[in-house]
């Protein structure tokens, strides 16, 4: 290793060294504790097994393996040989994994050992197997590297299309934690977090790998998408006082039976629980930060940027917004023709910053198509106002059409969500036989709701929309059609196919039954 060598590998392991975290607890798996200095040990003796498969620099290292020491040791170990490290979603199809695999053509593929046949053509290797020969091999120095090389690469959530890998720096993650971590949220040593969304999502990868090894805290790892009580139940054995989630996570937790029966012990230690992913409504955020007792703090991230650009702050915080741009970080908003827009204006969100991606892997038109010199088109509509807090209203993609009137699906679910009985609730233009576009809702109740829940939709919406944002009828789903990092997939609600019967239309009177669930 060269003196100045930016290695993120490398450099976590110095600074865990230098503030003599060594011998602290950096994880909190299903195998126990596992310290600071176990985990860079393990990355570089498994970047030697890695080096001995025939990856150098530069090559890329796919890894499928569940939220877990494994996990952090294993993209470690390739940061560390100077690989590009590619983690993604080990729950995805036989079909998925190949296509993931012929995009970004990788060196080695680590994975559980049931994936190994659905990479037919690379070298596999079983996450077991890592573990066990590192267990027998040297420690890598590490290779040479700057801090603008790349380091990593995150397929995007694919909500409007085929997902991208986009291209992270070695530097990046350093200041990810001086943007947010302390930022935002004054993350330090004394911290243990949670986060429901995974390392192969750019949110969970900062949350529970880049965070915790750069300031020193813990973090409770969970290999699956657990139920609400399950992460309540590790909250409290381990005394969690940052959460992590999505809106729907929250919403599920809010309808909870730990909610419902008051049984507060697992929020005692709580300081702070962090939202981004969607919009989280105000409805929402106030049920969540009055019983959780803490700020419930919304923001805005994306896996281009790699991690929250813009945030609520414990300092600085208004409902309805995802906050303000976190230095170093400048957001504008522009018009339909590419001219900055005034505060107040509704346009399309574009940010600066110095973790904009690289690139999306092998792909130069589609990276070049979302750029504009050092600005970044974000796709999301929004409004900033005088005081700088950026206001979320959407996709650009998700505008509906109806009657010929544009209408943002979230202003109107901002408003379906404030009726307690509304657990989850999303918006779509969906066509009938005839071809016309109607805009309808599908709900998902929360427990122990009547049957009138769907003529309780519309008359709110009537009361507090216009004429032509009140749905024509509500749905009630088991569940919305979601990628697995969360995010609303709107363009199968608009097929029509997600639901055959409503409980309520806006032009005949509610039904008399029990209402029909039939998510697919």
């Amino acid at each position: 290793m060269s003196e100045g060598n930016a290695n993120l590998a490398v450099l976590l392991e110095t600074r865990a060294r230098d503030q003599g975290w060594l011998g602290r607890t950096a994880y909190l798996a299903a195998e126990g504790e596992v310290s600071h200095g176990a985990v860079h040990g393990g990355a570089a003796r498994a970047a030697t097994v890695l080096a001995g498969l025939g990856t150098a620099q530069g090559d890329r290292v796919m890894i499928a393996l569940p939220d877990g020491p494994e996990l952090v040791q294993a993209f470690l170990g390739a940061v560390r040989l100077g690989a590009v490290a590619v983690p993604v979603n080990p729950s995805l199809t036989a079909g998925d994994h190949r296509q993931l695999a012929g995009e970004c053509r990788p060196r080695v593929v680590v994975c559980g050992s049931e994936l190994g046949p659905r990479f037919a053509g690379c070298v596999t290797l079983g996450g077991d197997d890592l573990a066990a020969k590192a267990a027998q091999s040297a420690e890598h120095r590490g290779a040479a590297a700057s801090a603008g090389s790349p380091a990593y690469a995150q397929f995007t959530s694919g909500t409007t299309g085929r997902p991208k890998a986009a291209v992270h720096r070695h530097g990046d993650p350093m200041i990810y934690q001086r943007a947010f971590a302390e930022g935002a949220i004054d993350l330090g040593v004394d911290d243990v977090v949670l986060s429901i969304s995974k390392m192969h999502f750019a949110y969970g990868l900062g949350n529970s790998l880049f965070f915790p090894l750069l300031t020193g805290c813990r973090a409770v790892l969970l290999a699956s998408h657990p139920r609400a009580e399950v992460v309540t139940a590790m909250m409290q054995r381990h005394r969690v006082t940052v959460l992590f989630a999505v809106p729907t996570f929250y919403a599920r937790l809010a309808s909870s039976s730990s909610f419902a029966t008051g049984e507060q012990d697992w929020t005692s230690a709580m300081r702070v629980a962090v939202s981004a992913g969607e919009v989280l409504t105000v409805a929402l955020a106030q049920r969540c930060r009055a019983f959780l007792g803490c700020p419930v703090l919304d923001g805005l991230g994306s896996t281009e940027v790699g991690q929250t650009f813009v945030s609520n702050t414990l300092s600085t915080s208004r409902d309805g917004t995802v906050g303000r741009p976190l230095e170093p970080y400048e957001v504008s908003v522009r018009d339909g023709l590419g001219r900055r827009s005034a505060p107040g204006a509704l346009g399309t969100l574009w940010v600066r910053g110095p973790t904009v991606l690289l690139e999306y892997l092998d792909q130069p038109a589609l990276s070049a198509a979302v750029r504009d010199g050092e600005w970044l088109c974000t796709s999301d509509r929004a409004v900033v106002d005088d005081d700088g807090f950026v206001a979320l209203r959407g996709r650009i993609d998700d505008i509906e059409l109806v009657g010929g009137i544009n209408v943002a699906p979230t202003e109107v679910e901002e408003v379906l969500s404030t009726l307690p009985g509304v657990m989850e609730v999303a918006v779509a233009g969906v066509r009938d036989g005839a071809g016309r576009s109607q805009l309808e809702a599908f709900v998902v109740a929360g427990p122990d709701v009547g049957q009138d829940l769907g003529a309780e939709v519309i008359e709110v919406a009537r009361g507090n929309l216009a004429r032509h944002m009140v749905p024509r009828a509500v749905h009630m789903v088991d569940h919305l059609p979601r990628t697995s990092t969360g995010k609303l997939r709107r363009f199968v609600l608009r097929s029509g196919e997600w639901s055959e019967s409503s409980v309520a239309r806006l032009d005949r009177p509610p039904t008399s039954g029990q209402p029909t669930r039939s998510g697919r």
